[in-house]
């Protein structure tokens, strides 16, 4: 062996010793004998990103991160202890015994692992691939893209090209940016940036809880609020499924390198490497004032170029006109005056917006623009319409109720879509001179027409807004229901106050009060412009008043001057059941033992109603929101405005005017207008496997299946694996046993047939019994497929209420 006799011949020696060492473990995996040390460093197969160990400015704080490999610039994309560094040298990545990737400190303590359950750490690697994702996968899985664990699903502050931002539904998994500290400061920052599912998802960039942009929603092409094709470096594509929603960008050229950036300073930037020489910003958010959230406060309109920015949209004037001559716009504006709805209005088209923030909305993805136009004029609360998807000729519909927020005129507008804003006649502009002379020719026509609707709407508003004595005294018995003075309830409600509303629904809205002598109550007041709410008043005063049980709501009383009319009940301080099982505020109360109480209080309810009134009654319209819990969580049945009594054994009724909540009603009573207490029972089977799953019926996705929750409930059944219908979120210490008995209660009384549905006296017995044996459930009502517009679409009520108390 040649003897090396120079100092220069020894270094050169050390040096490629030193290199080729460092090339053997610049590998792009690591195994359960191949670690990565402080030291030692991880490339991908094509030398675009590295995985190592690293510090921040003159911190001695060490973090693993993966940067850009290419660039001179370390860029860094991705921390996996953020919010844990390791103070020293001594932090190792590997693979545990469990299969885990892991870090572990000088001491051996595990301070950072991804956390995956089952793996078999035999076959387990981790590997860097050249997209900048770190993955977990068995190797004998190795490029299936089926990864056990990937960085992608834990952003940190930058985008990728291939990485996703939004829902993974199936996991309840939620990707979305989080910004450094500060610039030397890699932990977990107050900026956001995430895909949120209120009405049509959307892109927020948050601090804290404070908007400070909003992309609008995705209407078929792009983000409303975006600028039409901003830059040609990418291609942004935004995915909606019942499993997934999420956004993401794919590169036009592969040899671009570009990221997203969110910035602690709070904006969001996009990063292009200029020339293999420095990094350069090609877009940012906020990108200009009109970005700004809200910019012009509510009903205004944001434009760049216009001097000022901020104006009024048309019927509408600043709300402090003192503050708009200072450039100060956050009041917004108001409606010049009130709306004539329904007459003498129509619709501004804007052209080429960001369309509002969803505040109040309604979207229906299978009816036309025309259909869209016609449901906002029917309500007088509807403020504006547009598509809810722009592409071709534009479908769906997006309606706002209310005050209109963060409006801004786009520059490049032409694929941009139009909102459609209510206006009165008077704001369309100057009518053609023909026009009024065909309103001239016709308006002897019209006088006389306007003069039958008005005897037509007396002779109503007389039948339903009679005399006391007439709905006290109408009937062959005296109701002797309290009646209560309007001026009481005025200031118990403090003159019916928006802060007191609690809900509103066919008969009208609703009010919390509280009484001089410190009762508190719930009034729901006969909205003038309700279709349905005479007949409901009568049939409410009528039915309620006699019924007396634990499981009813109480009607306190009934006010009935002038043109008022109104129902005072008790008042529900826990609100509605749907609030419960649905949206979760509860958290405490959805263990098992108060779920299996309120079933039981509803079965008892309605076995009253059924039997052991003075009338057989039937409800109609139940569901979990017309059952209210009282402050010990006792369920009471309200909403008698669709019941019906009949006496002794009247056989089954039929009606041409079918009335209720789509998921809730019988097959016969949907289709057929027949109705029993059997349909009852069959809202009831509805209402326990919703209670026992936490999930809507018509609002029940599977990735497997199309099937409502009835379909996917039975499903199980046939199975045997009726215990993953129960709701995840309960405890996981309660009688297994009591709750698959309640899911067979449940099938039994969904079942197609009428004859087939137990009684409620029997399902009383059933629940009661524990030793008593349940027959076998057969098929269930509506167990058919739907296609996926029909999933995707909103959800359809005949009547529809919504309560936080009663």
């Amino acid at each position: 062996m040649e003897i090396l006799h120079s100092p220069l011949h020894f270094f050169i020696f050390i040096t490629l010793l030193s290199t080729v060492a460092e090339l053997s473990r610049s590998a792009d995996i690591i195994t359960l004998s191949q670690p990565v040390r402080d030291n030692e460093t991880l490339v991908s197969a094509g030398g675009k990103f590295k995985l190592g160990f690293f510090s921040t400015g003159n911190s001695s704080n060490r973090y693993v991160g993966i940067w850009f490999y290419n660039i001179p610039v370390q860029t860094i994309v991705w921390v996996a202890n953020r919010d844990d560094p390791i103070n020293g040298s001594s932090g190792v990545l590997q693979i545990e015994t469990g299969g885990n990737l892991v870090i572990v400190d000088g001491a051996g303590r595990a301070i950072w692992s991804t956390n995956t359950t089952n793996l078999a750490s035999d076959n387990v690697t981790a590997r860097l691939l050249d997209s900048g994702n770190l993955v977990l996968t068995n190797e004998s899985n190795n490029g299936s893209g089926n990864f056990l664990w990937q960085s992608f699903d834990h952003p940190f502050d930058t985008l990728l090209a291939g990485m996703k931002l939004g829902w993974d539904r199936r996991i309840g998994l939620n990707r979305y940016l989080t910004s450094w500290r500060d610039s030397d400061d890699p932990s977990t920052g107050d900026i956001t940036y995430k895909v949120e599912l209120q009405g049509l998802p959307q892109k927020f960039l948050r601090s804290n809880t404070l908007v400070i942009e909003r992309s609008g929603p995705w209407d078929g092409i792009q983000f409303s609020g975006l600028p039409l094709n901003p830059n040609a470096i990418i291609k942004p594509e935004f995915v909606t499924t019942a499993e997934e929603v999420y956004y993401t960008y794919q590169l036009n050229k592969d040899s671009t390198i570009t990221r997203a950036v969110l910035n602690h300073s709070g904006t969001l930037q996009r990063w292009v490497w200029d020339n293999n020489t420095q990094w350069a910003v090609v877009h940012e958010l906020p990108n200009d004032s009109c970005d700004v959230y809200a910019k012009c406060g509510p009903n205004a309109v944001c434009t760049i170029g216009d001097a000022p920015i901020c104006s009024c949209l048309t019927g509408y004037t600043p709300k402090l006109p003192q503050e708009w001559a200072m450039y100060v716009w956050s009041s917004g504006c108001v409606k010049k005056k009130p709306l004539n709805c329904p007459k003498g209005e129509g619709f501004k088209k804007l052209k080429g917006v960001k369309v509002p923030d969803m505040l109040s909305y309604y979207v229906n993805r299978s009816i036309s623009l025309d259909e869209c136009r016609t449901k906002c004029l029917k309500s007088c609360t509807c403020t504006a319409y547009t598509n809810a998807d722009i592409v071709g000729k534009g479908s769906g519909c997006l309606l706002w109720y209310g005050d209109l927020l963060d409006i801004r005129k786009l520059i490049q507008s032409s694929r941009n879509q139009n909102v459609f804003i209510r206006v009165m006649a008077s704001d369309l502009g100057n009518h053609k001179w023909k026009l009024w002379l065909v309103v001239a020719a016709v308006a002897a026509s019209l006088s006389l027409a306007i003069l039958l609707l008005l005897c037509f709407w007396r002779r109503r508003t007389k039948k339903c807004l009679g005399k006391t004595s007439e709905v006290q005294s109408g009937s062959e018995d005296n109701l002797e229901l309290p009646l209560l003075d309007l001026e009481d309830i005025t200031k118990a409600t403090s003159s019916f106050s928006s802060l007191n509303k609690i809900g509103e629904g066919g008969f009208g809205p609703v009010y919390k009060g509280l009484m001089s002598d410190g009762v508190q109550i719930a009034v729901k007041r006969l909205s003038r412009n309700s279709r349905q709410g005479c007949d409901e008043f009568k049939n409410e005063v009528l039915l309620i008043a006699r019924l007396q049980h634990r499981n009813l709501v109480k009607l306190l009383g009934c006010c009935i001057t002038g043109e008022e009319r109104m129902l005072v009940y008790e008042y529900m301080p826990n609100g509605s059941l749907d609030s419960l099982i649905f949206a979760n505020r509860a958290g405490n109360s959805l263990v098992w033992r108060r779920r299996f109480n309120i079933i039981v209080g509803v079965a008892r309810g309605l076995l009253y109603l059924h039997r052991d009134s003075r009338l057989r009654i039937i409800h109609r319209d139940l569901k979990a929101s017309n059952v209210l819990l009282d402050s010990e969580m006792n369920p009471k049945i309200s909403d008698f405005g669709m019941a019906r009594a009949f006496r002794g054994d009247q056989l089954p009724d039929k009606t041409k005017r079918v009335v209720g909540t789509y998921g809730y009603m019988s097959p016969e009573y949907a289709i057929d207008g027949i109705f029993s207490t059997k349909s009852d029972v069959f809202s009831f089977g509805v209402l326990v496997l919703e209670i026992i799953s936490g999930r809507r019926n018509r609002e029940f996705h599977h990735h497997d299946h199309n099937f409502n929750l009835l379909g996917h409930a039975w499903k199980l059944w046939l199975q045997g694996e009726a215990t993953e219908l129960i709701d995840k979120q309960m405890e996981d210490s309660f009688p297994r046993s009591e709750a698959i008995r309640c899911i067979q209660i449940g099938l039994l009384c969904v079942q197609q047939r009428p004859e087939q549905r137990p009684t409620m006296s029997s399902v009383l017995r059933m629940l009661d019994s524990e030793s008593a044996s349940l027959p076998q459930p057969k098929q269930p009502g509506f167990y058919t497929e739907r296609f996926n517009d029909q999933i995707d679409g909103e959800t359809s009520e005949l009547t529809s209420t919504t309560l936080d108390g009663r």
